[in-house]
């Protein structure tokens, strides 16, 4: 049964945290308190609850707390109580001391990382994304490659084997361009692998554009920026256009073969999903987003995550989306932050946010307040 709400939370030996707990409302919560407190910290402990890295992308070994003195992280643990319709469910991650990997505990058993997304999804906006139409397309790829895996969980294994394949592939491709043997068989296995993964990805954006779209249509409404998506990839547009799995993984496989004389003399592969761009278009101004203002850039991120979270809110076959958002509320005027608020009120969405100053979070309806200072946390 699907977890519904975080209860509570209680993170050991994480960042700046020796030990902390935070008993939850089920609702928005709201953390604040001086730059370098350890509000992003909590945000990024939940975001651990995902498979994979968390919202700053540091791999587990690299979150330990660290006295002074010492070189390497304490092995951490986050602890949380959901509820749900069945009842309480405790779910449990950390270091591993003896492999340095990530362990998942679910009601005291270790279970693998993948079963998390059968109980929590995470969609979340960070600083680090403010940038996002300004900096390179693998950083609105990774972006939008986590919007699809809050709706289509399989979506990172899929990516982690495409990658894993063109790795493999690339290497042999390097062996043959110094002289070494490269086995023309092992070639074929590999872009065979990279067809299908690669097929799966883009098939999974594809949906996920799709339903965007349709969202965002109906949120006109909404004082946040309209935007226009597009997916920039071939295999992404041939599934946009409603071709069939099979036939996108063999033409994929078929364009790599081809590839390989030119893509041995790039050191990498230059077609395929791993190269996609998300488009964005500010629709009222009909301009790119990379040439709107910063703070249009801003509304229209949001929009976006919004308009995933209220559709994953409807999703009565799985858990309700959380929301993480990081300093968001300081870069909107108040009008939007309002919307915000109302709009998280709204869904009914848990969500934790975080601020300098308490009063950017007045207008948060039901809001549960938490003070942040030196690694401890205080109920405001």
């Amino acid at each position: 049964m699907p977890a519904h709400r975080l209860r509570r939370l209680a993170l050991t030996d994480f960042r700046s945290y020796a030990a902390a707990a935070l008993d939850l409302s089920g609702g928005p919560v709201f953390l604040f308190g001086s730059n370098g407190a350890g509000k992003t910290n909590v945000l990024e402990a939940v975001s651990f609850l995902s498979p994979g890295r968390g919202l700053r992308g540091a791999a587990v070994g690299e979150v330990g707390r660290r006295e002074p003195g010492e070189r390497e992280g304490r092995a951490w643990s986050v602890a949380t109580l959901f509820e749900g319709g069945l009842g309480e469910t405790r779910l449990g991650v950390g270091l591993a001391p003896d492999t340095g990997r990530k362990i998942v505990r679910l009601e005291g058993e270790t279970v693998a990382p993948g079963r998390l997304s059968d109980l929590v999804r995470l969609v979340w906006l960070t600083p680090a994304q403010d940038r996002l139409f300004l900096e390179g397309a693998s950083e609105r790829r990774r972006f939008f490659d986590r919007l699809v895996f809050a709706d289509h969980p399989r979506h990172a294994s899929h990516v982690a084997a495409y990658e894993h394949a063109l790795r493999e592939r690339s290497r042999l491709l390097a062996d043959a361009r110094q002289g070494l043997n490269a086995d023309p068989a092992w070639l074929d296995a590999l872009e065979l692998k990279a067809g299908e993964a690669g097929a799966a990805v883009a098939v999974a954006r594809a949906a996920t554009l799709q339903a965007l779209v349709a969202e965002i249509a109906q949120r006109v409404d909404r004082p946040f920026p309209q935007a226009r998506l597009d997916l920039e990839g071939p295999v992404e547009q041939g599934a946009l256009a409603g071709e069939a799995p099979e036939a996108l993984a063999e033409a994929l496989r078929s364009a790599l073969r081809r590839g390989r004389e030119r893509d041995q003399a790039a050191g990498r592969a230059l077609y395929g999903p791993h190269r996609t761009d998300l488009a964005v278009i500010h629709v009222e101004k009909d301009r790119p987003a990379g040439e709107c203002s910063t703070g249009e850039q801003k509304a229209l991120i949001l929009n976006l995550v919004l308009a995933q979270a209220a559709r994953l809110a409807r999703d009565e076959g799985a858990p309700p989306p959380i929301l993480l958002l990081d300093e968001v509320a300081a870069h909107l005027d108040r009008g939007r932050r309002a919307a915000l608020f109302e709009e998280l009120t709204a869904l009914g969405l848990q969500a934790f946010l975080t601020g300098t100053d308490e009063a950017l979070f007045e207008d948060l309806a039901g809001g549960q307040g938490v003070r942040v200072e030196a690694g401890s946390l205080f109920p405001a």
